[in-house]
């Protein structure tokens, strides 16, 4: 189904680990082949890269800085937090993924404020904009976290709330779609484990791990943009899209990366925010939730987006990262299938999104 055919499409935070990846997809056309995707961040530098690369070029140039507008491709400059900035960035646009986020846990514990800015004020200056300039988007994909559920640390209680702003939005703004995909740690995304068990192992250890007990769920950044796209073919107003992913201690992520090397674990306990295991789906959202093929798929929790309709086939328990671990071969197994094993990261030449 070719959702996207002539789209306008904006992805905010468009030049973050999930926005890059999410830009490629899109330009593979398999959803469709987009009239514009524009890509929307604050950070220039990013930006500036981005576009090169695009431009296959090493070079800056006139043609690549100023002719930006006459590809498919778009770069903006812009902020969610200024309403003007997104206001600007949404005209005639039809499709919007919202990918602009404070994720990482500890900075939103010392910066709590900054997390709200971006976070929750973020996407209500994406719908303010389109319910006062009655813009006619027809979708906005809200992208949250699995710390959005039974949220302890400062990054999950923005995300939930960030959560409640966009199915809210299906009330305010009734000729726009508004879901919501939920997923949990992505594979060497920006900031992640991973990333750092490498930089560890390469000066030699220790690698560090908070507690043996902490368990996460595993997913690549493709599979996260899977989940996106499911969303957008099969949600209905106000659902939240949630993927089937396996599920790991993180200390045998960092044993399977570490390998036969001697390299010493030291435990540096829980971090500020940080939870023991993560849930995707809590017990109270288990009774909104049914299983949609390779997904999970919660109603709204408002009842006037329902359709009235009872539930069936319910989730039956809460979907947490400690149910179902994988062995540690099994974790070896997929990191290795992701190339995420540090002796075919260097043999790939790949360069890990950091």
């Amino acid at each position: 189904m070719q959702l996207l055919e002539g789209k306008r499409i904006l992805v905010t935070g468009g030049t973050g680990s999930l926005g890059k990846v999410l830009v490629r997809r899109l330009l593979t056309n398999k959803m469709g082949k987009p009239r514009k995707i524009i890509v929307f961040s604050r950070d220039e530098a990013k930006q500036h890269f981005m576009r090169l690369d695009y431009m296959q070029k090493r070079v800056s140039t006139d043609e690549v800085i100023y002719h930006s507008l006459d590809q498919i491709l778009e770069f903006r400059i812009g902020d969610v937090r200024d309403f003007s900035s997104i206001a600007g960035a949404l005209q005639d646009v039809e499709v919007v993924f919202n990918a602009a986020a404070l994720k990482q846990v500890p900075t939103c514990e010392y910066f709590p404020y900054q997390a709200v800015m971006t976070n929750i004020i973020g996407p209500e200056n994406i719908v303010r904009a389109i319910k006062e300039l009655r813009l006619p988007v027809e979708t906005v994909v809200g992208i949250s976290t699995d710390k959005a559920c039974k949220p302890v640390n400062v990054m999950g209680m923005t995300k939930a709330i960030q959560e409640r702003i966009i199915i809210e939005a299906n009330i305010r703004c009734p000729k726009t779609r508004f879901i919501c995909v939920r997923y949990g740690n992505v594979l060497a995304s920006r900031g992640s484990v991973i990333p750092l068990f490498h930089d560890q192992i390469r000066s030699g250890g220790p690698v560090t791990i908070t507690t043996p007990e902490m368990t996460r769920f595993l997913l690549s950044l493709d599979q996260a943009v899977d989940t996106i796209f499911a969303a957008v073919k099969g949600a209905q107003p106000g659902e939240t899209y949630i993927p089937h992913v396996p599920t790991a201690r993180v200390i045998d992520i960092a044993t399977a990366l570490i390998g036969k090397r001697k390299i010493e674990i030291t435990m540096t306990g829980i971090r500020p925010g940080e939870k023991l295991h993560e849930i995707l789906v809590s017990e109270e959202e288990r009774f909104r939730t049914v299983a949609r093929g390779d997904f999970y798929a919660i109603a709204p929790i408002l009842p006037e987006l329902r359709s009235g309709k009872q539930i069936e086939s319910p989730l039956q328990d809460e979907y947490s990262s400690a149910h179902d671990l994988m062995t540690l071969e099994q974790v070896v197994t997929l990191l290795r299938k992701q190339k995420l094993m540090l002796e075919d990261v260097i043999e790939n030449g790949q360069e890990l999104l950091r």
